[in-house]
């Protein structure tokens, strides 16, 4: 929005240029969602405690978390709010990648807003229908992955690369709307059954988002991609605007969310941050990059299937409790300490999917 208001004025004032560089308008799109979270978080805050729209906690979790029960919930709305404003604000909105990323993250947080609002007003625990709850989750992923495909302009746009393979590319043709499907509803999923503990997911969204930002806009340079020996895709750039947004905004909720929180994300937040992450990653190429710094939310994910599998299987579980942040509560782990560790993980996982850029 800001972007074609600067080019009209620079007609009439160089210094106006300034704001046509990706650079800058990625740091004022982190400045403005970081921004915007401090300053709604507060009121947010006040708001729900007022209308005590609070946690609702399962029967069958860590009993430490009866305590959490009534704090402030559904939170994840700040940071969608905060996130949607500044990428349409400091984004290029002639791009359609920015669309469709900015609607697929607003329907995933209509899903999650919807199976919030069923646990806290009519006391549900379990919220939204699982089977209803993949279902829009489904169509909404293979929708945006469809639309994807068929605006794919250049055979780059929906070739499958994998790092460490220098020269490999593989033509997935219609396979790739398969492959869009299952990262969007993937790590959708993935996020929100990390989303457990105080800060939990939202740091490690942070990270990976920015990292993802780092590379969408190594992607949008012909220069740089070239160089770097990645899928050079024209326009993936802007995302690293949305990326940016994604961060601030999570660096802001993180202010209140961190140990003892102060409201938690809510699946409004979680499944949307998940989706978002999983389409930007789609967009730029670099599925398996995700994959690798998103190392938390995957191996959160293959916890609750390895429990479920080995229970029906044999009776017994692999787990004292999935997803694992549970298990090693349940081994005597300080809340913080766990949180922490798996912070500490994100960092040395993104800085080595930051590394297969000139590992190829």
């Amino acid at each position: 929005m800001l972007l074609m208001l600067t080019e009209y004025l620079s007609q009439f004032n160089s210094g106006f240029t300034v704001f046509q560089y990706l650079t800058v308008r990625g740091i004022l799109g982190i400045l403005t969602a970081l921004a915007l979270s401090l300053i709604i978080g507060p009121t947010m805050i006040r708001r729900l405690n007022y209308h005590q729209i609070g946690q609702v906690i399962r029967d069958d979790g860590p009993e430490s978390h009866l305590s959490k029960a009534g704090t402030p919930t559904m939170g994840g709305a700040l940071i969608l709010v905060s996130i949607i404003i500044s990428s349409l604000l400091w984004s290029d909105l002639r791009n359609p990648y920015v669309w469709v990323v900015v609607i697929v993250t607003g329907l995933y947080g209509a899903i999650g807003w919807v199976d919030d609002y069923r646990k806290v007003f009519e006391q549900n625990p379990k919220g939204l229908a699982a089977r209803w709850k993949y279902f829009w989750q489904s169509l909404i992923g293979f929708v945006a992955a469809a639309y994807l495909y068929s605006i794919a302009a250049v055979p780059a746009d929906t070739q499958l690369f994998i790092p460490f393979f220098k020269d490999f590319a593989l033509n997935l043709g219609p396979f790739y709307i398969l492959l869009a499907y299952f990262m969007i509803v993937g790590f959708s999923n993935a996020v929100n059954l990390t989303d457990g503990l105080d800060g939990l997911a939202i740091l490690p969204s942070v990270m990976v988002a920015a990292a993802l930002g780092v590379i969408a806009y190594l992607t949008g340079n012909i220069e740089f991609s070239a160089y770097l020996n990645i899928p050079y895709i024209a326009g993936a750039g802007e995302l690293g605007i949305f990326c940016g947004a994604l961060a601030g905004a999570g660096l802001g909720f993180l202010w209140f969310n961190t140990y003892p929180a102060q409201i938690f994300m809510g699946d409004v937040g979680a499944l949307a941050l998940g989706a978002s992450l999983g389409l930007v990653a789609v967009i730029i190429r670099h599925e398996f990059v995700l994959i690798i710094m998103g190392g938390v939310f995957v191996m959160e994910t293959l916890s609750v299937i390895l429990q479920v599998a080995s229970f029906k299987l044999t009776g017994k579980r692999i787990f004292r409790m999935a997803p694992l942040h549970h298990h090693f509560e349940l081994k005597g782990w300080p809340e913080p300490r766990v949180i922490v560790r798996f912070w500490i993980i994100t960092v040395i996982l993104v800085l080595f999917g930051l590394a297969t850029l000139k590992l190829r």
